[in-house]
């Protein structure tokens, strides 16, 4: 343990967060002794947080069996607030920050519907700018956001989805083994670099935002680009692949993944 661990370890607050935590991967209910083994305490170390937890109705305590369970108030304040309403607010800035960097248009994008759903813009400083509107609904296979989004989905996820898409199902055999390759790529570089298949004179760059965090991708931050725009004093795609990654960085710093 570093010095700054040490001096900002608040024991008892992490003891109450084990405890929760714990219950939380058992899904049954469990009595002091148990949760105590569970957690590598004794009954005695957890018998107050035991209490001030169940107080403030975090846990509940079965009145014939003695034992603990979680109550549905984490349930409740986790939906207080719009996960992507914080995806957005937490993206807002390193996006605008990314855009005046590179001169780019960029933009968020989730899986909504089987679809690609734009949630956050930020437009380029320069004159000419190619805009995508938040909200937009845009095919999976056909976008690199879609594309991104695919390849970091659960092998059964992302079967049902391409099975049940309109798109992929017309593409012949061999364009449909090509396009899963094609994602499997995206996996082992870890993003998405190409001309545009949808609008001519773009190239994407598209990144999975949070593949670190323990439920997986959660968005993929994209740069369309303008190829002829300034052609003489473009920036090289690996800088700005590289502004990107920093970007994504900042969010999932953010989003807390």
């Amino acid at each position: 343990m570093n010095e700054k661990e040490s001096k900002y370890q608040a024991p008892a607050l992490d003891k109450g967060l084990d405890i929760l935590e714990y219950l939380s991967a058992q899904s049954i209910p469990l009595s002091q002794t148990e949760i105590a083994i569970g957690i590598e305490k004794t009954p005695n170390e957890i018998y107050r947080m035991l209490m001030s937890l169940e107080s403030r109705g975090y846990i509940l305590r079965d009145e014939v069996s003695g034992k603990y369970r979680l109550s549905l108030k984490l349930f409740y304040l986790s939906h207080r607030h719009s996960p992507m309403d914080e995806l957005r607010k937490a993206a807002q800035f390193p996006l605008e920050e990314l855009s005046n960097t590179i001169r780019q248009s960029c933009h968020l994008s989730i899986l909504y519907m089987n679809q690609v759903m734009v949630i956050i813009h930020a437009k380029s400083p320069g004159p000419i700018a190619l805009s995508i509107e938040e909200g937009n609904l845009f095919p999976l296979p056909l976008t690199a956001s879609g594309k991104v989004l695919l390849a970091y989905m659960p092998d059964a996820e992302r079967n049902a989805t391409l099975r049940n898409n309109t798109i992929f199902k017309k593409y012949p055999k061999p364009q449909q083994e090509d396009f899963i390759n094609s994602l499997e790529d995206i996996q082992k570089t870890g993003s998405y670099v190409k001309n545009s298949d949808s609008v001519s004179g773009v190239t994407d760059i598209s990144v999975p935002i949070g593949i670190g965090g323990n439920n997986g991708i959660i968005a993929c931050l994209t740069i369309s680009m303008l190829n002829a725009l300034n052609a003489d004093k473009a920036i090289e795609n690996d800088v700005i692949l590289a502004e990107a990654n920093k970007c994504v960085k900042k969010i999932e710093q953010r989003i807390g993944v």
